[in-house]
């Protein structure tokens, strides 16, 4: 009888047959409903409740496949977001990514609905799984010199260049990018309905955090490890107290320091 069986046994048994997938739980489930102890009846709904968790996941991420499979005809699917137009110091970083057909990444969303650390796990996992990936940026001496928009772009055309292969068709956040011969499908909040979109979102976003990471050890005193350039109240009165660092945006941040300069 199962209840001979030690509960560390019967762990053991069911973290071995996780690795398995749904088939070989549902034999334990199955063969331990009888089993009066709680602390059986614990991990069958512990795991249980692990697997409807993973079946919600994998629907989520399947409707973010629609634009995929709109355009599946297309060998090459490529998408493209951006870090940073919004904040007053640093580049603006875009990210193109192409992914494989059939490729799954738990957890992949729009790079600002996940934590700093669920970003960097899942920066590794596009890196090790896409077909290729490109990042562009633009300097903030660029920003100020074409505006934010075009800096935008601009990254945006040497991250589909970084690429290394020619995509077939663009799935943009939002934009359509000029000067591009491409085929641009512009989606609105791309990021959260495109599960390339959302893997560009995350390379863009994790490579430019961990440039203002790298900027605060070289410009300490303004906090850019911590607010990444963007108008904190923390990195206004720095920017007051400091003045202008080579990386700040001149034209954004004009109305912060004109009465103290």
């Amino acid at each position: 009888m199962s209840d001979n069986k030690s509960i560390a046994r019967i762990k053991e048994e069911f973290e071995e047959a996780e690795k398995g997938g749904s088939e070989a739980l549902s034999l334990l489930y199955e063969q331990y409903a009888g089993d009066s102890r709680s602390g059986v009846q614990n991990l069958i709904r512990k795991y249980q409740k692990k697997e409807a968790a993973l079946a919600a996941e994998r629907e989520r991420l399947n409707a973010m496949r629609s634009y995929e499979r709109q355009y599946e005809d297309c060998a090459l699917i490529c998408g493209i977001d951006e870090a940073g137009r919004g904040p007053l110091a640093g580049p603006v970083v875009a990210g193109a990514v192409i992914l494989p057909k059939e490729c799954e990444i738990l957890g992949l969303n729009d790079s600002k609905k996940l934590s700093p650390a669920k970003r960097e796990v899942l920066y590794d996992e596009i890196m090790e799984k896409a077909k290729a990936v490109g990042v562009g940026m633009a300097s903030p001496a660029r920003i100020d010199e074409i505006n934010i928009l075009q800096a935008t772009y601009e990254a945006m055309r040497e991250a589909v260049k970084n690429l290394g292969i020619r995509p077939d068709v663009l799935l943009n956040d939002a934009v359509t990018i000029p000067q591009i011969t491409i085929p641009q499908v512009p989606i609105i909040k791309g990021d959260a309905k495109s599960v390339s979109i959302a893997a560009a979102s995350i390379i863009a976003k994790v490579t430019r955090d961990r440039l203002m990471i790298q900027y605060d050890e070289i410009l300490p005193g303004y906090g850019f490890a911590q607010h990444k350039g963007y108008g904190s109240r923390e990195h206004i009165e720095a920017l007051k107290k400091l003045g202008p660092s080579p990386i700040h945006r001149s034209t954004f941040i004009g109305h912060f320091i004109s009465e103290e300069r």
